[in-house]
């Protein structure tokens, strides 16, 4: 078997139909596309347009926005946490920061304005973590390890209280 040898299978390709090459080819003059009009031109894509009809995206109710000021927060768990510091990318007896948790690779993402604690998992050594906010769980995980967790971004229920 050689290179020139190799072949498509038969009637894997099939030939496209040659328009515009006289009446008995069933394609010719106008090739299929009618008579004049704007369709009938090249380079026509009518998106979203019903013929007249009002097109669907527009009898649709439109519901909801877009908060363009929304804080995006990357979730960390303990579990992920105590995983890292069992993998010596963390040390447990330095805080933990979200600058540390971003090195050991915790935190994905460019976008993000902070990290937030989650409760997922277990941690077993005492730790202080220094985080932008932590479910009540998580904190609560923490400090029943003997460790520490301090948030730096106010509550809303405590803001709300205030």
């Amino acid at each position: 078997m050689k290179l020139n040898d190799l072949r498509d299978n038969a009637g894997s390709r099939l030939k496209s139909k040659r328009l515009g090459r006289g009446i008995g080819s069933g394609k010719g003059k106008t090739s299929g596309k009618g008579v004049k009009g704007q369709k009938a031109r090249e380079g026509v894509a009518l998106n979203g347009f019903e013929g007249g009809q009002l097109p669907i995206y527009r009898r649709l109710p439109k519901r909801g926005f877009t908060n363009i000021f929304r804080k995006e927060y990357a979730p960390v768990n303990i579990g992920a946490v105590a995983a890292a510091i069992a993998a010596g990318k963390i040390d447990a007896g330095q805080p933990i920061s979200e600058d540390t948790l971003r090195a050991a690779g915790l935190v994905r993402g460019g976008k993000v304005v902070g990290v937030r604690l989650l409760a997922n998992g277990e941690i077993t050594q005492a730790v202080t973590i220094t985080v932008s906010g932590a479910s009540a769980t998580a904190i609560a995980a923490v400090q029943a390890a003997g460790g520490s967790v301090t948030t730096t971004v106010a509550a809303k229920a405590a803001a709300a209280a205030a």
